[in-house]
């Protein structure tokens, strides 16, 4: 059963249920109003003949009072022999008590009996002596029930009716309302199966209600998964083509100098230099993709302890000045007294891959900064550099793997070419201590990366 019935019938039977209680609420009340009225009659006529009634010698005269046809009356002596009836009785020659079980009771007692086919509601009360205890008949008063038998069936059937028709009216009124409420939905699958037959995750479902109620936040959730999908395929496939490419210049190297030497029959001692160099290359970029894999799953081992972030940074400020060489001048600006909790190798690895980067990019004649403080309970920091800047639409992937804005910073002046790596191991990196990472446009001109790492709070929990 589709979602769309279950609703139209769910809607269906909680009205059907609603009404069910209403009716018998209905049923009960009118039925005993009815009877209450009844029951209130036949008092009102039994005090009236017991008040009109004369009594000789303990003999119960019974007055002429005018009285509707359904209204019966017979009265009976101590020895519980008929002495009066009405008529109506009188006439269908009914001389047996109306209930013959009240004439047993010392109290009133209301009773329905069935007499000669027909409903009777009767009253049977004891007769007594004002003023004395003393019992000398019975009276016995009933009435019929047909009216009130022929309201309740009219009544009853004008109940089941209207909760059929109500039912009918609920039940269409569901399939029409969950049909329109539910057409999203449908739209979400129709799209969905074309997205699978297609293989086109650009496609968006559109919905033009209102966008905070539960199918506007569904259709909401399912494209924003749908954006962050393309966005996964987009970027492993730009991951696979990046590979390819990364790998396809050291294997060409490598196929040429093994070829050179297959002609010339020997070993040549610089093709050998350059098959050396590129496997050093293909190494790294391997152990670059293995950390970067663990960093990315969260399962990069670090074997936290406390660490001096100020001696840390300088021991990578001596360490890069080999590379910056004389055409770029490396400066040490602000610098703190700064205790983490961290791997130092991990870290000194962010700090390098960010000198390093700054210098690569820094044409000859600029400079670059590192800087370290705190704020509040944050280590703060920095490393800046004077190069061409990095254009606003390039910010928001400069921590993606195999990313370089070479369209406007310049490349690395000794011809070495990195993987587009850096940036990204020492995002995760920094997040997997906790951490944040940014970029920031420097004025006038150039960049400057942002490092914040909470402060040691204490002993440093050893992590593997």
């Amino acid at each position: 059963m589709s979602l769309r019935a279950r609703l139209a019938l769910l809607y269906t039977l909680i009205v059907g249920g609603i009404l069910l209680l209403f009716g018998t609420a209905v049923y009960v009340a009118v039925s005993s109003t009815l009877n209450n009225q009844i029951d209130r009659n036949l008092i009102r006529i039994t005090q009236t003949v017991i008040q009109t009634s004369r009594v000789d010698l303990n003999v119960i005269t019974m007055p002429r009072l005018d009285l509707s046809a359904d209204v019966f009356i017979q009265v009976y002596g101590r020895d519980k022999n008929l002495r009066a009836a009405s008529a109506n009785l009188q006439m269908r020659g009914i001389n047996s008590p109306l209930d013959e079980a009240g004439l047993n009771s010392q109290t009133p007692v209301f009773r329905d009996v069935t007499v000669d086919n027909a409903r009777l509601r009767v009253l049977s009360t004891p007769i007594e002596i004002a003023g004395t205890d003393r019992l000398i008949g019975y009276i016995q008063v009933g009435t019929s029930l047909a009216a009130v038998q022929t309201t309740q069936q009219i009544l009853l059937i004008i109940l089941l009716a209207g909760a059929v028709v109500s039912m009918l009216i609920a039940g269409l009124a569901g399939w029409v309302s969950t049909k329109q409420a539910l057409s999203p939905l449908e739209a979400v699958t129709n799209t969905a199966l074309q997205i699978t037959r297609a293989d086109d995750l650009s496609r968006r479902i559109p919905y033009r209600g209102p966008p905070n109620d539960e199918i506007g936040q569904l259709i909401n959730a399912f494209n924003q998964t749908l954006s962050r999908l393309e966005n996964l395929f987009e970027s492993q496939r730009r991951f696979l083509a990046d590979v390819g490419h990364e790998l396809r210049t050291p294997l060409t190297v490598i196929k040429g100098n093994v070829d050179l030497m297959r002609r010339m029959d020997c070993t040549d001692e610089e093709s050998m230099e350059g098959i050396e160099e590129e496997v050093d290359r293909l190494t790294r970029l391997v152990g670059d993709l293995l950390l970067l894999a663990q960093a990315e799953s969260g399962k990069l081992p670090l074997a936290r302890r406390t660490v001096e972030l100020d001696t840390l940074l300088l021991d990578a400020l001596h360490q890069m000045r080999v590379l910056a060489g004389e055409r770029i001048q490396l400066k040490l600006g602000e610098i703190d007294q700064v205790l983490v909790c961290g791997d130092p190798d991990r870290l000194k690895q962010v700090l390098v891959n960010l000198i390093g980067n700054a210098i690569q990019y820094t044409p000859d004649g600029g400079e670059v900064i590192a800087g370290l403080g705190k704020v509040q309970s944050q280590a703060h920091l920095t490393v800046s550099d004077t190069g061409p800047g990095i254009p606003p639409e390039d910010i928001p992937h400069i921590f993606e793997r195999f990313y370089r804005g070479e369209k406007s910073r310049t490349r690395s002046k000794n011809g070495k070419k990195g993987f587009g790596l850096g940036l990204s191991i020492a995002y995760w990196i920094v997040r997997n201590h906790g951490g944040q990472i940014e970029v920031m446009p420097r004025e006038p001109h150039g960049a400057t990366f942002s490092v914040w790492l909470p402060l040691a709070q204490g002993e440093c929990k050893e992590e593997s």
